[in-house]
């Protein structure tokens, strides 16, 4: 008697663990389903518009394009109806600052460019930051940190590695009037997103251009595509 009982508690005791260990299986497959549910509903609200879906007919995305057909076809695909601007995209080795470079040519973009001074400081004050790009000299940098709550945030703030705390403020704001600016990734990716002219532009300026920026990144480099602001990226070949 003492062994059948043992055996019917032992059996008891398998299905008990059978049942809790089933249980949540089952909830996590049902979890599962739904999740892919909502991650197919997701697919289906993000479908591409007419319009791009054509654009993107025309590039073939297993391709890579030298520069000068990337920006033809970027200039034949770019469906908005505005002059849209044209952003290079490009994977770097490692995150942070990629240096800088000098554009040829016009990229389109104006930069708002002030020199601290008490005027300035007045500005700021009120809490106004009418500028792109604020320049100051390291004389100047104390009075400046009161200001590092309205200028940090907004990526105001002069620093050393971005060229803006500089003894000669005048030369670096004629340099950046040029079209010199510093080349950085984004905080925790290495990529780089910079604006090299317009869909109206010549598309020599616009080689010349972007070719002036792959020189810049130089070995750092590892892709690179560019795209109209309403249209589809297309990938660029990269030569050493």
């Amino acid at each position: 008697m003492g062994s059948k009982r043992n055996v019917s508690m032992s059996a008891t005791t398998d299905t008990v663990k059978k049942v809790v260990v089933d249980e949540p299986v089952v909830e996590e497959t049902d979890g599962a389903a739904k999740t892919s549910e909502k991650k197919s509903t997701k697919v289906a609200k993000s479908r591409r518009g007419k319009r791009y879906v054509a654009a993107r007919s025309i590039i073939d995305k297993t391709k890579p394009y030298t520069i000068a057909e990337a920006v033809e076809l970027v200039k034949k695909t770019s469906y908005g109806k505005f002059d849209s601007s044209i952003t290079v995209d490009a994977t770097v080795k490692e995150i942070g600052d990629q240096g800088s470079v000098s554009f040829p040519h016009s990229t389109g973009k104006t930069l708002r460019i002030a020199i601290a001074s008490d005027e300035v400081l007045f500005e700021l004050e009120s809490g106004n930051a009418n500028f792109d790009v604020l320049l100051t000299t390291p004389a100047f940098m104390p009075k400046l940190a009161k200001y590092a709550r309205l200028l940090g945030p907004k990526g105001l703030m002069p620093n050393p590695k971005n060229n803006t705390i500089v003894q000669d403020p005048e030369a670096r704001k004629k340099e950046l009037e040029k079209g010199k600016v510093s080349i950085k990734s984004e905080r925790k990716a290495p990529l780089v997103h910079m604006i090299v002219g317009k869909t109206s532009f010549d598309s020599k300026q616009l080689v010349e251009n972007i070719e002036a920026l792959v020189t810049a990144l130089d070995y750092r480099l590892k892709k690179l595509s560019i795209s109209a602001a309403m249209g589809p990226g297309v990938k660029v070949k990269l030569t050493k």
